[in-house]
Order: structure tokens, then C-alpha cells, then sequence
């Protein structure tokens, strides 16, 4: 029975079976929608999967480099058919959209390399300080892909005073593009990190870090003494009225005042195991170590000193004018201190 009941089943699969291998033979023709090419010619087989023997004959011309176009589909079927093709599968493709691969030259790149070969020629360090303008505007050029390599300086005239300069470049191992080698004029300045007033202050203003912003300006108009970093400027004070927007020079900064005219100050005296003090009216502004002149007012004398603080002036050593600068009571006392002679 089992014998009987296996040949039975066997019987029914064979059909079946045939039929399905039958149905594997060679992959049909099919039309794809869209092809990317690498060279100037497009063959069967760019635009056909499974193309057979016909696969290796060219049939159109590729785009320009890095350009895109469209062939109709029916271009394609009457192309292929003129050589054997027969039966290719279009599932409903009305075109093909036909790329021809590319490098892209862009108009940054070739700024950066006019940059870098000036900075080379001047001497200066970073590429990145060159700012350079073009007498008329570069535009990406597309190249073959297997084009790595990078752009060559065939000739560079460069004038650093003015700034002027006339370069060629090349691109080595570049056959068909057409336009090369490229030829620029233009101008590149050297630039610098200049510090900036965000708002307009008046003499004697204490900048903070809020009043000061970097930004890149020719190095030509900021001048030799110009700041680069902004907490040099942090804390000082302008010696002058300036404007938002204007550079900060190292000469236009001072530290800031700590007494100004007229102040009332603490005169201080101070010797080991002795500190004396007494008001007096500035004469002067000053910052801190400068030397100030002061009236006592107790005694009415005019002494001397530093300023160590904000309304504190140091006198330097004690000196009979020194004692005569304070109340008679006090000068009294200094005396008393002094070592005698014997």
C-alpha cells in the first residue's frame, strides 16, 4: 500500500515539477530607468540587465561630465533590437535617465589652492588668513572621476604690496576636460583676528568681555599695535572716546583709574609694627602704581605717594616732609618714632 501511495504522489508531482524547471532558464532582458556611466559612450548593456552578447556595444554618447540626460525608452528597445536584442522586459518605462559620473572641481577648492600658493610665496604660515577675490567668479569644473589628484600651480605672479596676482592651475592626469588649465587675476589680502567695540564707550570706561568681539579685518588697515585676543583688552580702560565697530590698538587702552582729581583718599604710612593714616584731597588721577600728589587736609601739606586701591595712596618712605603732612599731634608722634643720633 505504501509502495502504491508513493507512486501515486510522484505521478501528480511530476508535471508540476517539470513545469518549474522548465521555467528556469536564462534571466530575460529588462530595461532600467535610470544608469550612471563612467565614460563618453553608453552601451547596450548600461541600459539592458542581462543583454547577452550585446551587452559590450555602444550605442549612444554619455552626457557631459557631471550632466544628466534622458533617452526614451523606445530609442532604446529600437537600438537594441538593430542588434539582436529581442524581448526586453520595459515595465512601463517611458526613459532613461542617463548621468555621466564626475569629479567636482568647486569654486571653494580652487580658492583654497590660490590661497595656499600665495601664502607659501609670502611666507606666511596659515592658508587661512589669505582672503581671496577673483577678478571674475570660478565655477565648479567637472573632471573625469578617476581624477584624484589635486590642483598643480603651473605659474604664480604675486605682488604682496599690492596684492595683486595672476595664476594658472592644472589638474595632472586630466585628459578631456575641456577649459584647463584654468587662469585666474585677482587680489589676496592677508587678514587678522582684530578685536572690535560692540558699542560706543567714553574715556575712562572699563571694558568687559561683552564690549569686545573678534573678527578678521586686512591686516594693512589694522595697523602694528592692533589687539588680537580679547581678554588683553578685558578690565583696562580706553583713553579715549571710541566708536562701535572700531579696532582696539594696544595705545588706546590704559589701566583703569582708581582715584581721579579731587577725590577724597586714606593717606597711609606704614613701617614695621606702624601704620598711620590721614585723609587728604587727590590732585590727580591715577591708576593703580601710579604716583599721585595729595593735600593733607588736616595739615594742609602736599606729599607724595602710590596708589595701591581704589581711594588709598601710599606714601613711600617717611621723610620729615612726610611728618609735617599730618596734624601737629601726629607729626609730634612721628618724631617721637624717629631714631636719634647720638
Amino acid at each position: 500500500m505504501r509502495r502504491i501511495l508513493l507512486t501515486l504522489l510522484l505521478s501528480f508531482a511530476s508535471p508540476a515539477l517539470a513545469q518549474t524547471t522548465g521555467s528556469l532558464g536564462p534571466s530575460s532582458p529588462v530595461l532600467k530607468s535610470s544608469i550612471t556611466v563612467a565614460s563618453d559612450i553608453v552601451r547596450i548593456g548600461d541600459f539592458i540587465d542581462n543583454a547577452g552578447a550585446a551587452a559590450a556595444i555602444p550605442i549612444f554618447r554619455a552626457p557631459d561630465l557631471g550632466a544628466t540626460g534622458a533617452v526614451p525608452a523606445a530609442r532604446v528597445l529600437e537600438a537594441a533590437r538593430a542588434h539582436g536584442l529581442l524581448g526586453v522586459e520595459t515595465a512601463g518605462i517611458s526613459e532613461v535617465r542617463v548621468t555621466r559620473a564626475s569629479r567636482a572641481v568647486t569654486a571653494r577648492e580652487i580658492e583654497a589652492q590660490i590661497a595656499q600658493a600665495v601664502a607659501e610665496q609670502r611666507g606666511i604660515g596659515d592658508a587661512g588668513q589669505i582672503a581671496v577675490k577673483l577678478d571674475r567668479p570660478a565655477h565648479t569644473v567637472q573632471v573625469e572621476p578617476a581624477v584624484t589628484a589635486p590642483l598643480r600651480v603651473l605659474r604664480l605672479s604675486d605682488d604682496a604690496r599690492s596684492g595683486n596676482f595672476d595664476i594658472v592651475l592644472d589638474l595632472p592626469g586630466n585628459e578631456t576636460a575641456r577649459g584647463w588649465p584654468l587662469h585666474f587675476t585677482g587680489s589676496a589680502v592677508e587678514m587678522v583676528p582684530t578685536a572690535l567695540l560692540t558699542r560706543p564707550v567714553s574715556r575712562g570706561e572699563v571694558l568687559h568681555s561683552t564690549d569686545i568681539v573678534l573678527a578678521q579685518r586686512p591686516k594693512g588697515e589694522a595697523g602694528t599695535d592692533f589687539i588680537d585676543k580679547a581678554e588683553i583688552a578685558v578690565g583696562l580702560a580706553v583713553r579715549r572716546g571710541l566708536g562701535a565697530g572700531q579696532v582696539l590698538r594696544r595705545g588706546d587702552l590704559m589701566k583703569p583709574d582708581l582715584i581721579a582729581r579731587n577725590d577724597i583718599v586714606t593717606l597711609v604710612f606704614q613701617m614695621p609694627g606702624i601704620v598711620l593714616t590721614s585723609r587728604g584731597k587727590a590732585l590727580d588721577s591715577g591708576a593703580q602704581g601710579d604716583t599721585v600728589a595729595v593735600i593733607n587736609t588736616q595739615s594742609n601739606r602736599r606729599v607724595q605717594g602710590t596708589v595701591t586701591a581704589a581711594g588709598t595712596v601710599l606714601v613711600a618712605a617717611m621723610t620729615p616732609q612726610f611728618a609735617n603732612a599730618f596734624s601737629p599731634p601726629a607729626a609730634d608722634r612721628l618724631a617721637a618714632l624717629q631714631p636719634r643720633n647720638e
